[in-house]
């Protein structure tokens, strides 16, 4: 069966191809206008050599050119490899080159990093620069801009349902990160469930989206959850979504104030930004009529206040990037129940199991398990990973829960020692591993610990080798350089020796406890 996850923006421009799709600050983009510079950049990825199943590389904010270069990879069949703008140049590096990039299109913004990645890569010999480097530019780089001056226009590529439209790289608890590999099936049906099934009590009352309908994109869309609640939902039903560059409170308010925002989908930091960092006027943001959250636990104040002060309900989500992302969610009118990510979506056959992979009774905590149309295809060129994943039929998510006597879903902890910063997942070994590098390291654990702001904060309690001496802010300053702006600590104790049981494994749940 053929199908490619582009035909969403295809189809939505046959049909209201004089209806705003995107809308950037002042700017506004018709879906007409939209497909048409999708499909001039189309045309020029093929003119460059880029063919069917080739990997390119997206780094940039949120900003047209994002949307603009991601259908556009995805009209010439090939494969978006979306990047984190947060990346050092070492882990922007290790991703293209793992990734088999051909191409990358980067926002300026990301230069410093980007052009540093890029000059290393010899796989990747196309660059596109999204406004202009303050640096020197390296040989054969172009303008995105300037790609879409042309006049002729691309085809959209048939692809087959279960080929890799998407890689996104989420981090391993053994080091290097590893690529999910989302199909243009999995993700077309994710997004299709979100813009027509989330906001509505099937059979009985059908909120859909559609013209008119906006959505706000103050979630990073190279992140799994931001490209489909928002970008791929929003261009599926014909509505419109709001870019922002950088997402602040202030930015945000008056963005839905401004566009009259039906969809606010964010992770719970921001809700918690909107609640106390802005006076916000609960008759500025009246348009609202959904809200949306996942990535991270939603803190029940956080919760109940933002739904008492706007009068609108938050829904809370459960899925992982291997997920599509969505997996479990609560039901719209029914969302009142906090601590609870919902029920799992139709065609999502969930359960809780032991470290023997047997069921375990309701209300036990186990293991979630899962199976259905959103699991990805595997792990790009990591079978190893894919293989321990995907055990016995079932993508084991490595997050603890348990299913309640209403057959909710409770996410309680993770199984393995990530830490989770506003939304984004921090492995402790990644960064034990860059403190391993400094030279008066002797031992080092990386712990997380609980933040107002950010529900979780990394530490890091290290112990010095002999005759070395530094000191916590240089710690911390060493780790920003090697690091993701998301992943370095903020907090770094330095002790004599760190705990250690009696094998000589160093005990972080010692240092949890004091």
């Amino acid at each position: 069966m053929s199908l490619n996850l582009g035909s969403l923006l295809a189809n939505s421009t046959y049909k209201y191809p004089t209806e705003t799709a995107l809308i950037y600050g002042s700017e506004r983009y018709t879906y007409k206008q939209l497909d048409t510079l999708v499909r001039k950049f189309a045309a020029e990825l093929k003119e460059a050599g880029i063919q069917p199943g080739d990997k390119v590389g997206l780094m940039s904010p949120n900003v047209p050119e994002f949307t603009i270069a991601y259908f556009g990879t995805l009209y010439t069949g090939a494969v978006v490899v979306s990047l984190n703008i947060l990346l050092s140049a070492d882990e922007l590096e290790y991703q293209l080159t793992h990734s088999e990039a051909k191409g990358f299109v980067m926002h300026a913004n990301c230069e410093a990093a980007g052009l540093e990645a890029f000059g290393r890569c010899d796989n990747c010999d196309l660059l596109y620069v999204v406004d202009e480097v303050c640096g020197e530019a390296p040989s054969g780089m172009k303008s995105f801009e300037a790609t879409l001056n042309r006049t002729d226009q691309a085809d959209l590529y048939q692809t087959m349902s279960d080929d890799t439209a998407v890689i996104l790289y989420t981090s391993g608890t053994t080091g290097k990160p590893k690529g999910a590999e989302l199909s243009h099936f999995n993700l077309y049906y994710n997004t299709q469930y979100v813009a027509e099934r989330l906001f509505s009590r099937w059979p009985d009352e059908f909120n859909i989206v559609k013209p008119g309908f906006v959505g706000f994109g103050g979630l990073p869309m190279y992140h799994i959850f931001g490209q489909v609640a928002i970008q791929n939902a929003m261009l599926f039903g014909g509505g419109s979504f709001v870019c922002l560059k950088r997402f602040t409170a202030e930015a945000a308010v008056a963005a839905i104030k401004n566009e009259k925002v039906v969809l606010f989908a964010g992770v719970p930091t921001m809700y918690f930004a909107i609640l106390h960092d802005v006076g916000s006027d609960p008759a500025e943001m009246s348009s609202l009529k959904h809200c949306i959250t996942g990535g991270a636990p939603m803190p029940m104040d956080v919760k109940r206040s933002f739904s008492e002060k706007f009068r609108v309900e938050i829904q809370e989500c459960y899925g992982l990037t291997e997920t599509s992302p969505l997996a479990v969610s609560q039901e719209y009118g029914d969302a009142e129940k906090c601590g609870t990510a919902g029920k799992p979506i139709d065609g999502i056959d969930l359960k809780i199991v032991d470290d023997n992979d047997q069921e375990v009774p309701q209300g036990e905590r186990g293991e979630i398990v899962m199976r259905g149309h959103n699991i990805m295809n595997g792990y790009f060129r990591n079978s190893k990973a894919t293989k321990e994943a995907m055990r016995n039929g079932w993508f084991h998510s490595g997050d603890l829960g348990f299913i309640d006597e209403d057959g909710d879903v409770h996410i309680v902890d993770r199984k393995k020692d990530m830490i989770l910063r506003g939304g984004f997942n921090v492995y402790p070994r990644e960064v034990e591993e860059v403190l391993y590098q400094h030279s008066a390291v002797m031992e080092a654990v990386v712990i997380g610990i609980p933040d107002d702001r950010y529900g979780e904060e990394v530490k890091a309690v290290i112990s010095l080798k002999p005759d070395k001496n530094t000191n916590s802010e240089e710690i911390i300053a060493y780790c920003k350089e090697h690091l993701a702006a998301y992943k370095y600590p903020r907090h770094v104790d330095i002790m004599d020796s760190l705990p250690k049981g009696p094998t000589g494994k160093l005990l972080k749940r010692v240092l949890r406890e004091t």
